[in-house]
């Protein structure tokens, strides 16, 4: 009996000991078990923020031209009855002895230089292969006149070529600038610092650069009317820059301003513009285009 009950003794506290193990094993394997859990909760999220994020960035594209997937947004605009194959640039009859013919002209600005609501065919082009003219268009969506990151207006404008003879150069007044708020400085004055941070102080230096390059005119340019105080500001203060150097060194095609240009019908308006900012190939072609050419004209090509 006494080695019968040593036995029991023995072989009970070896239970014991084994039924400590099997519960720190089960503790253990609850705790992998949790912390897997965490990662593929962690994971599943993650991969749910970049699949809403390249949604995101998908239909900003195919939406608004905006971002990495912008070409997406010519199968969008091309369903547009202002986009229309009949308005297309290739469409379009040249001009008989225009005076811009033979010239070189840059165009410097952002989305509604580009087209990037009328399939990238902008006025930059119609007046090019309407008037013979050779061209470049550099122009990039969602920036500014402000100097801010790699491609804004005036570090492209540092990239351009400088070796290339240009006769003319037309810059946006652009929208985006509005839009983000910027600030808009104050009118420095020929041969002064400018300060490049704000609209007026990005306008004199794109001025005082083309022309020190280039030794051309530039002429800027206005979107039609939209409703916007900071543009309104905005244009107020580009003729403060024109009246400050004078209408040969800085000329205003002024859209914005023009009443009778922008008396337009409803039908018209639905044609003509993609939203309240951008045009369609029709906008520029049928509205635009004549307007702008009309300035070149009379203020630069002296017809």
């Amino acid at each position: 009996m006494k080695n019968d009950s040593a036995f029991r003794g023995r072989y009970q506290k070896t239970d014991v000991r084994c039924g400590s193990g099997a519960v720190l094993i089960r503790k253990n394997m609850a705790k992998l078990q949790g912390k897997k859990k965490v990662i593929v909760i962690i994971a599943s999220v993650l991969v749910g923020f970049g699949l809403f994020a390249l949604c995101g960035l998908m239909f900003a594209g195919y939406r608004f031209a905006w971002g990495p997937f912008y070409p997406l947004a010519d199968h969008y605009f091309a369903k547009l009855p202002g986009n229309a194959e009949k308005y297309a640039v290739e469409n379009v009859e040249p001009l008989e002895h225009s005076p811009l013919e033979g010239m070189d002209i840059a165009f410097l600005g952002s989305s509604v230089t580009l087209g990037a609501s009328a399939v990238r065919d902008s006025f930059a082009d119609f007046i090019a292969v309407r008037n013979g003219a050779d061209y470049v268009k550099d122009a990039v969506s969602a920036t500014t006149l402000v100097e801010e990151g790699l491609n804004s207006y005036i570090a492209r404008l540092k990239k351009m070529d400088t070796e290339r003879n240009f006769d003319l150069f037309v810059v946006q007044l652009s929208t985006n600038d509005a839009s983000t708020s910027k600030p808009l400085g104050a009118v420095a004055g020929e041969g002064k610092d400018y300060n490049t941070h704000t609209v007026i102080g990005a306008v004199e230096y794109i001025r005082d650069y083309v022309e020190e390059t280039w030794g051309i005119p530039v002429v800027f340019y206005t979107n039609a009317y939209y409703e916007s105080e900071q543009y309104a500001d905005m244009v107020e203060a580009l003729k403060e820059v024109q009246a400050e150097y004078g209408e040969d060194k800085v000329g205003v095609i002024d859209l914005y301003t023009d009443e009778a240009f922008n008396e337009i019908t409803e039908e018209q308006r639905e044609l003509y513009m993609a939203d309240h900012i951008h045009p369609t190939r029709a906008g520029y072609l049928l509205w635009w285009t004549p307007r702008m050419e009309a300035y070149l004209y009379d203020h630069i090509a002296g017809a």
